[in-house]
């Protein structure tokens, strides 16, 4: 997805994500706590860790997006997501990103952290510890108590790591209404991917209204970004902190495509029929965060019997952790 990308070559889409939620002790001096004053030379220099840069900024009274050279960045409140592909080196970025928050942001706890990544196409083009999961958990666990790693899926084909914290004795929670959906789409339509290509579009503008991602939310202000010769990234903000964003890597033999959004629904079938419809993928992973107090736990129970039209269910896994129930699932095109 970077500038240097070859059409022709390989190029990692899969990516890796880090959500970390922020709290004080004191919850009289939590109101004044805001990652948001955090300064953007301290994010770039963070990001420069990570191997990624700033590319374009959108903000609104709640969020910050940044479209970033891999992937998207977004700062709310007390609320740090990471998103980067390739082979960058997301978890350089957790000392730094602990250090500001309590130095610049205020504060002095960590409320609840994810991690999650795909397995990847090709892991030993990633620098360690990304190279195993198992690296990767340890890491993590040298900076964060009580974690617990899964793994969804088949070891030795697709699946889908998650690290989280989930201690034994009770801890905070997380009260807002809160949930996040995941798609993540592979082996997808060619004629759809060369959308996503300086070939057949000249700006990122034409790439998103002639995919048809400019319609999958309403009311989204948009930012986006087409590289040369290939690949695209946009992030869109909606009043309340709400976002979405979307990865797209075209190259045939390994082609990618990343969805997500925390905007609440009922039921997110109609928008993983929209994604399917614009993308064609012949396989894809869905996963769903939610809370009790969001609306969409109410929907959590019909992912067992969930059915997309021309897709077929693979496998489907429910877990609850400390703050959320969380469910995945593997579809695939149904022969025709």
């Amino acid at each position: 997805m970077s500038e240097s990308s070859d059409y022709c070559g390989f190029f990692e889409g899969t990516e890796k994500l880090l959500e970390v939620w922020f709290g004080n002790e004191n919850d009289h001096y939590h109101n004044d706590c805001d990652l948001r004053k955090i300064p953007r030379s301290a994010w770039e220099s963070i990001l420069k860790l990570v191997k990624c840069e700033i590319i374009s900024f959108k903000k609104n009274d709640a969020i910050d997006a940044y479209v970033l050279s891999e992937s998207s960045m977004f700062v709310s409140k007390n609320r740090f997501i990471l998103k980067t592909c390739g082979s960058t080196t997301l978890l350089r970025c957790i000392e730094p990103l602990l250090y500001v928050a309590k130095e610049i942001a205020g504060f002095d706890e960590v409320l609840d952290v994810y991690y999650s990544r795909k397995n990847f196409m090709r892991p030993q083009l990633q620098e360690k510890p990304h190279t195993a999961f198992e690296d990767e958990v340890e890491v993590l666990e040298s900076y964060f108590e009580d974690g617990a790693a899964y793994c969804m899926g088949r070891v030795n084909r697709d699946c889908w790591y998650l690290f989280t914290l989930n201690p034994l004795t009770p801890a905070k929670v997380i009260e807002i209404p809160d949930q996040t959906l995941e798609v993540i789409m592979q082996n997808l339509d060619p004629k759809v991917m060369k959308i996503f290509t300086r070939e057949a579009c000249s700006t990122a503008k034409e790439a998103t209204t002639k995919s048809g991602i400019d319609k999958i939310f309403p009311n989204v202000t948009i930012d986006d970004f087409l590289f040369k010769p290939c690949g695209y990234s946009m992030n869109g903000i909606m009043k309340g902190g709400y976002y979405m964003t979307i990865h797209v890597t075209p190259e045939p033999h390994c082609s990618y495509v990343s969805f997500e959004t925390n905007f609440p629904q009922n039921s997110y079938h109609d928008v993983v029929m929209r994604l399917l419809r614009i993308f064609k993928p012949g396989k894809f992973i869905m996963t769903l965060f939610a809370n009790e107090n969001s609306v969409a736990s109410e929907s959590l129970q019909e992912y067992r019997n969930v059915k997309f039209h021309g897709y077929s269910k693979k496998e489907l896994q429910i877990c609850h952790l400390k703050n959320y129930d969380m469910t995945y699932g593997l579809f695939a095109k149904a022969p025709s």
